[in-house]
């Protein structure tokens, strides 16, 4: 597709971005449906400059937001869809008519991942790792579940107690869902792990370049438990590594990664994206 005048800005808001494979994915989808769009990644720092910067352009359509902005780009958006209200925390953003309106389609693309994946959720109690923006769009989409009865209960572990707290708080004013939570510790995963059918890690550690950082000690792990690991470079994390070797059923996050892609490319297009072509195309990234 040749760039011109005309051709519709679509892009990635975060820090780091050198990993992502969003530019790779959402390129071939345009390409494969003849679209004039390009999408690009940008390291941004000052999210709030990033916003005044994307308001001063013509030709734009859209973003996803990143690690660490998910939460922090919200004030700076006209309007907030009401599940990503809801939620508190935004991965995509549509620009319409100079308006930016934030989304969040993490949610419904971990849930997609988990049911795909062949994972019962409803009465099952959940072990969730790190509470940044990600970790609460999951925690949301588990608290109310539309496709079943809900999990029965949920501990959150992370190292940021703040954050954390906050996660907690807006959980048990927003939901009936119980919540526990607490620092990560050897002994709060052991309990934790015991506990629970599900881990969903939601932390930075062990993607790319430092794949070998884990946060779940090998030995704490057994085969009663389903990890998921929403890191999706690499492919196949240490954690998803040694859950395997335990004897766990492992959900990768390139599951979840391509399911809210595809939502993200039809916010922004209105199109039915080419999921097909996105899955090939980070399927073959790591042959």
């Amino acid at each position: 597709m040749e760039i011109n005048a005309k051709t519709q800005l679509c892009g990635l808001l975060g820090n780091p971005v050198e990993h992502s494979l969003s530019p790779a994915i959402h390129n071939a989808a345009f390409e494969k449906l003849g679209l004039n769009f390009v999408y690009l990644a940008f390291r941004v720092e000052d999210i709030a400059g990033a916003i005044r910067g994307i308001r001063a352009l013509g030709n734009v359509r859209g973003f996803s937001v990143t690690i660490p902005h998910k939460v922090a780009v919200i004030p700076h958006l006209d309007e907030v869809e009401t599940t990503a209200r809801h939620i508190g925390s935004v991965n995509t953003i549509v620009v319409e008519k100079g308006k930016l309106t934030g989304y969040n389609t993490d949610a419904t693309g971990a849930l997609r991942a988990l049911r795909d994946g062949g994972v019962r959720l409803d009465g099952q109690r959940v072990l969730m790792l790190g509470s940044g923006g990600a970790a609460r769009a999951i925690a949301f989409a588990l608290a109310a579940d539309p496709a079943g009865t809900g999990i029965a209960g949920l501990t959150i572990l992370g190292i940021d107690e703040p954050e954390r707290r906050g996660l907690v708080r807006d959980l048990r004013a927003r939901t009936k869902l119980p919540v526990e939570d607490g620092p990560i510790s050897e002994e709060a995963l052991r309990r934790g792990i015991r506990d629970s059918a599900i881990l969903i890690h939601c932390t930075p550690l062990g993607m790319h370049p430092k794949v070998e950082e884990t946060c779940v000690p090998a030995a704490l792990l057994n085969p009663h438990l389903t990890v998921m690991d929403i890191v999706y470079n690499p492919p196949e994390t240490r954690l998803l590594r040694e859950a395997k070797a335990a004897g766990c059923r492992t959900i990768r996050g390139l599951e979840m990664f391509l399911h809210q892609a595809v939502a993200q490319f039809e916010l922004w297009t209105q199109l039915a994206a080419p999921a097909d072509v996105m899955r090939a195309v980070l399927e073959s990234r790591f042959a």
